[in-house]
């Protein structure tokens, strides 16, 4: 009677006998015998019935497994296709040449050869000149026009890293606010609900709230005349006002005051802003409505208003700072829309710019408040030159690579508010760029009204995505939110000082100390990076220097 192979079976150690006795009577038995007494009678008989009738079976029809096969060929982890390869290759990204163009949304190339990429204004028309006499036009030449220089002032880039605070926030840096009076004073916000407080002319002294909101801050808001008080909106569902010495915090609206009652019904505050005349905080949430806090009482005012397309988020909000009436709103909903705040109804709308994904922002020019610029998930930038003007299509349409995937606070254009001509926008970039081996993300500074790119300034110490970039609205300064770390650009030192022999001031860098445990809250869970970490980006810890538009860019 044959006996099952060691190979049909699971093998068993048996225990070592208790006695000599048993010891020597095992070991007449074969192996394949030890292996058979684990196995109840039953169970053998059912082997051996299995393997008398395999034996019937001629060999050429027996079932063999499937060959194990090792290919060596390039297959793509985008297509699954073999014969090339996508991703990273050193610090540089190359695209399934079977998908559309990363960056344009195009087929036809891939991004490193995208014409949008080589030349920034490739494709951007100016918006013709309009040639019409009506009222609206009659009231932008009166009061607006003479605001506008005819001659285009020269743009000031800071271009260079002063200062920073690596670490400072616990999770990634979601917003930021310059000190309406005190120049030197940065606040900031993250995803965790902190805000920090920064005086980054005395590097040391800063401060961290950490107990105002308790997830993401969105917002920050100052009101006129009234730069004690902050105000800001959370993903909580709350708006909160706290006095920056002190970190006193009043509560002045609350959208769960029953707490967590599912992921569906969770109201989430993203857009805020301020209506100067008339005394009001709006603020709009995740289902598509608005609401209003009197700032004066502290209290919210009226019923919340339905402004876009229900069960959507609404991102932004910005008054128009020469009409604070006109309220400027986008969401989810692939919308920016206007509104006139006197009266506010889902049917009301001025106008609706449509948009071919979400909008991530909108904002009115910061002097005439006659431009509008707009950014899309679609990696475009859209610019109207007149709100007076035909809002059905925009006056130009400028590629820019801000189209994130996950654990990134999204990309903004945002107006450079001491520019008196009202072209130049700072955005951050999320497609790298290869300087010396080494993978950037520079921050861009472009032209609106042609699309040229003014410059792309980065720096090897910074090796982290920089999508929340702020301009100061007095100086010729730049604060940045690169992961958890808070950075100061400010404009490059002039030639003749260089040549006085004057050394250059160094970067001045603070690292957060903390303690390091197993719990979560001690990582930065959101995928990017820090300045100076070791592996790979300690690469750009030995090289000195930064890159802006002109210098030599090696890839």
């Amino acid at each position: 009677m044959p006996f099952a192979s060691s190979s049909s079976r699971p093998r068993f150690l048996r225990r070592a006998p208790d006695s000599d006795e048993e010891s020597e009577s095992s070991s007449s038995y074969s192996g394949e015998d030890d292996f058979e007494e684990d196995f109840p009678e039953e169970v053998v008989a059912e082997e051996e019935r299995k393997e008398d009738t395999a034996d019937e079976v001629a060999p050429g029809n027996r079932k063999r497994p499937p060959p194990i096969t090792i290919s060596l060929k390039k297959v793509c982890k985008v297509c699954k296709e073999a014969g090339h390869e996508a991703g990273f290759k050193g610090a540089t990204y190359i695209d399934c040449p079977r998908k559309p163009c990363f960056l344009c949304k195009m087929p036809g190339h891939t991004t490193m050869s995208c014409p949008h990429r080589i030349a920034m204004e490739h494709g951007v028309i100016p918006a013709p000149v309009r040639n019409t006499n009506t009222a609206l036009d009659y009231i932008f030449n009166r009061q607006l026009k003479a605001k506008i220089p005819k001659i285009k002032p020269v743009f000031v880039v800071p271009d260079q890293v002063d200062c920073g605070l690596i670490r400072f926030h616990s999770r990634r840096v979601t917003c930021l606010e310059f000190h309406p009076t005190k120049s030197n004073i940065l606040l900031s916000g993250d995803k965790k609900g902190q805000i920090g407080i920064w005086n980054y002319n005395k590097q040391h002294e800063r401060t961290i709230y950490g107990s105002i909101h308790s997830c993401i801050v969105n917002n920050i808001k100052f009101l006129p005349g009234n730069d004690a008080m902050l105000y800001t909106s959370s993903s909580d569902g709350t708006v909160s006002c706290t006095d920056v010495e002190t970190g006193t915090t009043t509560l002045l609206l609350d959208l769960n005051p029953d707490g967590w009652n599912g992921a569906a019904a969770w109201k989430m505050l993203y857009g805020m802003d301020v209506n100067i005349e008339k005394g009001v905080l709006l603020v709009a949430d995740n289902f598509g409505y608005l609401h209003s806090v009197d700032v004066r009482s502290n209290v919210q005012t009226g019923e919340p208003i339905l402004i876009h397309k229900k069960r959507s988020k609404v991102v932004g909000l910005h008054c128009n700072p020469v009409q604070p009436d006109l309220l400027l709103s986008c969401g989810n909903d692939h919308f920016a829309r206007i509104w006139d705040a006197r009266r506010l109804d889902i049917e009301s709308c001025l106008a609706s710019l449509a948009h071919r994904r979400v909008v991530n922002s909108a904002y009115f020019s910061p002097m005439t408040g006659n431009k509008i610029m707009t950014t899309s998930q679609d990696n475009r930038i859209r610019v109207w030159d007149s709100i007076f003007g035909n809002l059905e299509y925009p006056s130009r349409e400028i590629v820019h690579s801000h189209d994130f995937s996950r654990h990134l606070t999204p990309f903004r254009a945002e107006w450079d508010p001491k520019d008196t001509s009202e072209s130049l926008a700072v955005i951050g970039r999320y497609i790298s760029e290869n300087y010396d081996g080494v993978a950037l993300h520079p921050i861009d500074f472009i032209d609106t009204s042609t699309g040229k790119l003014v410059a792309e300034v980065i720096d090897t110490d910074v090796t982290t995505i920089s999508p929340v970039n702020k301009l100061h609205p007095q100086d010729y300064l730049m604060a940045s939110g690169s992961s958890r770390s808070v950075l100061i650009w400010k404009t490059r030192q002039e030639d003749w000082q260089t040549k006085k022999g004057q050394e250059r001031n160094p970067k001045q860098f603070i690292f957060r100390t903390e303690k390091k445990s197993n719990g979560k809250n001690d990582s930065d869970s959101d995928g990017d990076s820090d300045i100076g970490c070791k592996g790979k980006q300690y690469k750009a810890k030995k090289r000195q220097g930064h890159f802006t538009k002109g210098d030599s860019k090696k890839s």
